[in-house]
C-alpha cells in the first residue's frame, strides 16, 4: 500500500507541472483554476485516506471486525454534526 505522503507528493507533481505550463504560457486564469483544484483534490485525499486508515486498523477490542461494522462506524462518525 503506498503511503499517505507518497500519494500527496503525487498529487503534488501532477499540479506542479501543469501549473508550470500555465504559468510559462502566461495564464493567469488557468493557474488560478489549478490552485483551486490541487486544494480541492488534496482535501478530498485527505478524506479517502483517512478513510482508508479507519479501514486498516481494527477498534481497541473489536479485531476482526467485519467492513460492513466498520461501515457503520463511518457512517455514525460522519453523521454527527
Amino acid at each position: 500500500m503506498r503511503t499517505r505522503d507518497r500519494i500527496l507528493a503525487n498529487l503534488e507533481t501532477i499540479y506542479r507541472e501543469s501549473y508550470e505550463r500555465a504559468q510559462e504560457g502566461a495564464d493567469q486564469v488557468r493557474q488560478a483554476d489549478l490552485d483551486n483544484a490541487y486544494m480541492r483534490d488534496q482535501l478530498m485525499l485527505e478524506i479517502l485516506l483517512d478513510i482508508r486508515d479507519l479501514f486498516a486498523v481494527a477498534p481497541a477490542g473489536k479485531s476482526g471486525s467485519s467492513a460492513l461494522d466498520k461501515l457503520t462506524a463511518i457512517r455514525r462518525l460522519t453523521s454527527r454534526s
